[in-house]
């Protein structure tokens, strides 16, 4: 069957989010060479495969496509560049979105497209060429196959709602992911993990052992080569020695409009003031607790007719929608850092 390619390219050191990748990329070649050039069969469901190998409904195949995305130093003429590097290599835009931050100086663009032939394109023919194309305009880039499923782990605590959100939309195929472990300090939710046929891995923590608990992670994260890394409500923080190793790859959910109420029970705390809106905010993590670049937020409107336990409801789910959001946008490569801050190209 047919494969999606995706073309994603950073501006610089600092605006790459994680700088293993190139040797990820390697590592995801590696393991399609040995499935006879197809990405690896996913662990969620039939439905799943057959919409990450392009079968469409009713039998129809989907046409291979790549995404480009480049941020680089603002200069005129990188539109062109892009544009006649595709026409060079005989492909068609499908969607293109670009941004010019002033303050920065820096540019964003993200296109889709695809052979204009519907032919197969090369991985690797697609990177040497675009490397003479991206080298004058101080880009890095790299380039990765979008029907292979991103190796993500989860880390829970006793929190279920975001386990489960995750683990349900990766089934039907929303989220282009390959779940390759939950990890949790608690065994509370096990039997989400053995349901979805994902490997539960329980690391109790202390104050005592943290430095253990963490070191067994990271050869989880190593041994399971791991691309991302998602919080869905892990009640433990991370230290800063593991938040610089997992920079740029690790997504945290925080059940409040960052920064407001941090601490223990944070809808009671918005319940006591007296809160309009409650809302939750998907960041990637960094050693500054709570402060990292934000991806996306999602908000959802109270009164003071409703209790604490309304509060916390109405919390369940905006923290779902925030998370999946920023998840999604991660793994389709859409995410560029600008500074503090994050550019989501959709």
């Amino acid at each position: 069957m047919p494969r999606r390619l995706v073309l994603v390219v950073r501006g610089s050191k600092r605006q790459a989010l994680g700088s293993a990748r190139g040797e990820r990329e390697a590592q995801r070649d590696e393991r399609t060479a040995r499935n006879g050039g197809r990405p690896a069969t996913p662990g969620l469901g039939g439905l799943h495969a057959g919409l990450r190998d392009g079968i469409g409904f009713g039998g129809m195949s989907v046409a291979q496509t790549c995404v480009l995305t480049l941020s680089c130093p603002d200069a005129p003429g990188i539109v062109h560049a892009v544009s006649g590097f595709l026409v060079d290599e005989r492909c068609t835009i499908l969607e293109s979105q670009q941004f010019d931050d002033p303050d920065s100086g820096t540019f964003f663009m993200r296109v889709r497209f695809a052979h204009a032939d519907g032919a197969a394109l090369d991985v690797p023919g697609l990177r040497a060429a675009f490397a003479a194309i991206a080298d004058p305009w101080g880009m890095t880039w790299r380039l990765v196959d979008a029907s292979e499923r991103q190796r993500v782990l989860i880390m829970v605590s006793k929190y279920a709602h975001c386990l489960n959100d995750l683990l349900f939309r990766t089934s039907i195929g929303e989220l282009n992911l390959d779940v390759v472990a939950v990890v949790s300090n608690h065994p509370d939710l096990k039997h989400l993990a053995d349901a979805a046929g994902v490997p539960f891995r329980h690391v109790p923590i202390t104050p005592e052992t943290k430095p253990q608990a963490e070191a067994a992670l990271m050869e989880i994260v190593e041994a399971e080569q791991v691309e991302l890394v998602v919080l869905a409500r892990y009640m433990q923080i991370l230290s800063d020695g593991l938040c610089r190793k997992l920079e740029g790859r690790a997504i945290n959910i925080h059940h409040s409009m960052l920064p407001s109420f941090k601490g223990a029970r944070p809808y009671h705390q918005a319940h006591d003031r007296g809160v309009k809106v409650i809302g939750a905010t998907a960041h990637y993590v960094t050693a500054a607790l709570d402060e990292g670049p934000i991806i996306e937020q999602e908000m959802e409107r109270v009164d003071h007719a409703m209790t604490a336990e309304d509060y916390e409801a109405r919390g369940r789910d905006v923290e779902c929608r925030a998370l999946a959001r920023a998840v999604r946008w991660h793994t389709e490569n859409r995410i560029a850092l600008n500074g503090a801050k994050t550019v989501v190209l959709r």
